[in-house]
């Protein structure tokens, strides 16, 4: 894999001290990554910006994954790289000042986008020497900047890939790399008497061996902290994925999401980069992985859509463990081609769907979309370079296994239809259930995760118990309403509402129906960043999902003498034009034909990009509101989905 490069003319300085090769090389970047654009057959993200739950297109054909990446990710990774070179300190991406903008990995991300751009360029080009001395120089700039955790692995990576080129000593100064010997450091946030985080996920283990290891690589320390901390990593995995095999995001409290089906990928690849063997153990849970995903994989490129960190790093979550899992052969040669062809697609569709040229950048924030709080527009530059290094390092591990230049399988889609039509995959068991449902109706994949618990995450709804599918059913980032769940407010005025307290699960498979139900004794009150046990109400969930349809039924018990002052719930939606009659609502347009409530009384009216509802995706269309006054005894909540 190469980045594009024509012959120029040695570097000259103008009158402002900034190289002519600097000016030429954006023009012919900006030129290359704009007909790379236009020449692509896939290209759609002008339509996904108005595309009603952003699901773009369904790729009958896909170019192979390493030409979309050498054709169009890398000339526009460059455009940006250049343009750092050239404005520095002072460069700013669709309006935001890139260094102003409190991004803590920004100098490992740099360092690794520039890494891959100084390496791939030849020798004899003479640009090189313009790229060796833009290295030097920014490298030199952000020496004291603020690098923490996944910033300190991407600058350790950088720094051994550029010593494994030869480069190290003349991309970076003695006196920077002194500094970044002390600064890109594990310890800064492991404690070292025990090993532990420091107020870190769990899926930050992986990130400290892979720096213990990178420092041994470098010739920083020995090999003994980092054979500790994989140990460390993989007792850990041990002890919070227990038998299922999933890794609990907290310590014990039972949330599982997009990061416990990635980590044992990151784990897996970290292995690779380090030239370690994944032991029988890993390449169990990387399996694990694997058979949850594949039941999901679909023509578009889609992946998770439940969890945080969803939209494109839900994609990238599949794209590396499908690889990873594909070079320790866990994959059957047949699963291989199809993971590659899946690959291609996820890849493609960062470029079509994803990467928006007017902004000149991957977008997360603008046109109807909205993402995890911590990933805000401040890390734009950074989002940007660690996703393009996701799908570069992937492709060419593909490229490795034979599939360079190969087109994808044209039987791929009719392989999608032999695919399993319902999975059940266990998280947990015992004093609280975790599972996530997993249903293919024709060309469409369902979602019912049962995952939520633990702090920070348990009241926003991409965690709810709830189904999801792409393009039809989705949460809000950080986003805290009654999306499809009945919310109570009690007679002292405390809300609750059934998240984090599943029990008895039990999945009936009735033909082409499946049941799904469960019991909690407890219902969890809101307000705070952790779930807290209410008993005054205890309520059984029975979820019936068929072919076009999706009814939840609740069943509320309040304690003798407990008032429940009000109810809500809504449904905010892909699907436009709303009307509502009784406790029916009909659309006009979208995969949603009619939203019909029991016990509540309901209103609709349409959205137009409300901040509150906007998605990963695209912002919703319409919402539907749910509500009554005081009720006493039993009380039955019940809404029925019909789709197309």
């Amino acid at each position: 894999m190469a980045w594009p490069h024509k012959k120029s003319s040695p570097p000259k300085a103008d009158e402002g001290g900034e190289t002519m090769s600097f000016k030429s090389i954006r023009k012919r970047l900006l030129l290359a990554a704009a007909l790379a654009a236009v020449a692509s057959p896939a290209l759609a993200v002008a339509a996904s910006v108005a595309d009603p739950g952003g699901r773009g297109q369904a790729y009958a054909t896909v170019p192979p994954m390493n030409q979309t990446v050498e054709t169009r990710l890398l000339p526009q990774m460059a455009v940006l790289l250049d343009k750092l070179m050239v404005e520095k300190r002072d460069m700013t991406l669709d309006g935001v000042r890139v260094f102003d903008a409190d991004d803590k990995f920004l100098p490992g991300k740099v360092a690794i986008g520039l890494a891959y751009l100084l390496i791939d360029t030849p020798r004899d080009d003479p640009k090189f020497a313009t790229y060796l001395a833009g290295y030097r120089q920014i490298a030199d700039m952000t020496a004291d900047d603020t690098n923490n955790t996944w910033g300190i692995y991407y600058y350790c990576q950088a720094l051994h890939m550029l010593q494994q080129a030869g480069l190290l000593e003349q991309a970076v100064s003695p006196q920077t790399l002194a500094k970044l010997k002390a600064k890109l450091d594990w310890r800064h946030f492991v404690r070292t008497d025990d090993l532990t985080l420091i107020d870190l996920p769990n899926n930050y283990y992986g990130v400290a061996f892979s720096v213990a290891r990178l420092r041994y690589q470098l010739g920083w320390e020995d090999a003994s902290a980092s054979e500790a901390l994989l140990e460390k990593t993989l007792d850990h995995y041990r002890k919070y994925s227990g038998e299922y095999g999933f890794a609990d995001e907290t310590d014990g409290d039972g949330r599982f999401d997009r990061y416990s089906v990635l980590l044992i990928g990151e784990i897996s690849h970290r292995l690779i980069e380090a030239g370690m063997p994944a032991t029988p153990e890993v390449k169990g849970w990387l399996r694990k992985s694997v058979d949850l995903m594949l039941p999901r994989l679909n023509l578009r490129g889609e992946g998770f859509e439940y969890g945080r960190s969803i939209g494109t790093y839900g994609e990238t979550a599949f794209l590396e463990v499908l690889t990873a899992a594909a070079k320790l052969d866990v994959l059957t040669p047949q699963e291989k081609t199809m993971a590659y062809a899946f690959s291609s697609r996820v890849t493609a569709r960062y470029m079509d769907f994803w990467f928006d040229p007017k902004m000149g950048s991957v977008n997360l924030w603008e046109h109807g979309r909205r993402t995890d709080e911590y990933r805000g527009k401040h890390r734009i530059l950074g989002e940007n370079l660690s996703l393009a290094r996701q799908h570069i390092y992937t492709s060419a591990i593909w490229d490795e296994l034979g599939f360079k230049d190969k087109t994808p399988d044209p039987g791929y889609a009719a392989w999608l239809d032999t695919l399993p039509k319902r999975r059940v995959t266990w998280f947990a068991r015992g004093r609280h259930d975790r599972l996530v449902v997993t249903l293919r109706d024709h060309d469409r994949v369902i979602g019912l995760p049962i995952v939520n618990g633990g702090k920070s995450q348990h009241e926003n709804t991409p965690y709810y118990p709830i189904p999801f599918s792409p393009g039809m059913l989705a949460g809000v980032a950080d986003g805290e309403f009654p999306q499809l769940l009945p919310r109570l407010t009690l007679a002292d005025g405390a809300r609750v509402t059934p998240l984090a307290y599943a029990r008895n699960v039990k999945v009936t498979e009735q033909g082409a129906r499946t049941v799904v139900t469960y019991e909690q004794d407890q219902l969890d009150r809101l307000g705070t960043s952790a779930p807290i046990a209410d008993d005054r109400v205890s309520v059984k969930t029975t979820y019936v999902l068929e072919p076009g349809k999706i009814r939840r039924t609740d069943v509320f018990t309040p304690k003798a003498g407990q008032g429940i002052k009000a109810v809500d719930l809504s449904f905010a939606g892909f699907s436009s034009a709303p009307a509502t009659k009784g406790g029916a609502t009909t659309y006009g347009q979208g995969d949603v034909r009619r939203f019909t409530v029991t016990g509540l009384g309901c209103t609709s009216r349409p959205l137009k990009d409300e901040k509150a509802y906007r998605t990963p995706t695209g912002a919703f269309q319409s919402l539907v509101e749910c509500t009554s006054g005081p009720k006493a005894g039993p009380l039955t909540v019940s809404w029925t989905l019909n789709y197309r």
